[in-house]
């Protein structure tokens, strides 16, 4: 997998993207992440990219040239590849979306806004597609750059232990993750459930599918409307289902939600 990121803040993404499991992951080349300066693809002394905007208004509008002259350096350099503009106004990018782009692309091409915005004429010859964060604007485009670069770099085999490492995390399933807990056994007052200071791997395993059921219903209800139960080959598999709802069903009628990780 290779990434290229058009920016006008280089030394900031290459500050978050070159180090720990990413920067490990370049040193042992599963992934390439590489980004490029826009001024540097400017024609003017004062390296300007930006300018007013036709029609009038506030601020100023990245220009075209020096943004497509840095996308095709990279095109010709390292090949064509899927580019993508990181803007509000692009699809919300979630976990099936870093998974669409890690199983189809090779190569992605990520074009970071600043100002008001962008030349519409650069994406409409240049960008293959928009991707949002969500319903919230950023002053620019590199922390979502980082955040795509993030959620699909991580998936490439290699740049991971083993790929449980990333199928039992929240969203991969429309599920969102169990609770975790590490040492001591007991802190503050509060305990570790029983089950997990058992040793008994099948438990455990049944414990935090179930919980997992549970807070992905309570928080993201919408979400969970999105699993495939169909998938749920045994039956226990479906008695993990159906205890978790008769857990939160419980909780209800009691009127009183129990803590997450709570034995019942």
């Amino acid at each position: 997998m290779r990434i290229d990121i058009c920016t006008l803040f280089p030394d900031s993404v290459d500050a978050m993207l070159n180090v720990s499991i990413l920067g490990r992951a370049q040193e042992r080349g599963y992934i390439t992440i590489q980004s490029h300066q826009i001024r540097d693809y400017t024609t003017n002394k004062q390296m300007q990219v930006d300018d007013y905007p036709y029609g009038g208004g506030r601020g100023a509008v990245m220009q075209a040239d020096p943004l497509y002259r840095c996308w095709d350096h990279i095109r010709q350099t390292y090949g064509p590849g899927r580019t993508i503009f990181l803007s509000p106004c692009g699809r919300t990018f979630t976990q099936d979306v870093a998974r669409e782009l890690k199983e189809k692309y090779d190569h992605l091409i990520l074009v970071c806004g600043h100002y008001e915005g962008v030349d519409q004429r650069f994406l409409d010859e240049c960008v293959d597609e928009e991707i949002s964060m969500g319903d919230f604007v950023l002053t620019g485009g590199e922390i979502p750059a980082m955040a795509v670069c993030d959620a699909v770099c991580r998936m490439v085999p290699g740049v991971l232990p083993e790929e449980e490492c990333f199928q039992e995390e929240s969203h991969w399933d429309h599920l969102l993750e169990y609770p975790q807990y590490s040492r001591p056994a007991e802190w503050h007052g509060r305990k570790v459930p029983e089950v997990l200071l058992s040793g008994h791997h099948a438990n455990v395993a049944a414990w935090r599918r179930k919980e997992s059921y549970k807070r992905t219903i309570r928080r993201r209800p919408d979400m969970f409307a999105q699993f495939d139960q169909s998938k749920l080959t045994t039956k226990a598999d479906r008695k993990i289902l159906r205890q978790a709802l008769e857990e939160l069903e419980a909780e209800k009628a009691s009127g009183e939600e129990q803590p997450e990780g709570t034995e019942k």
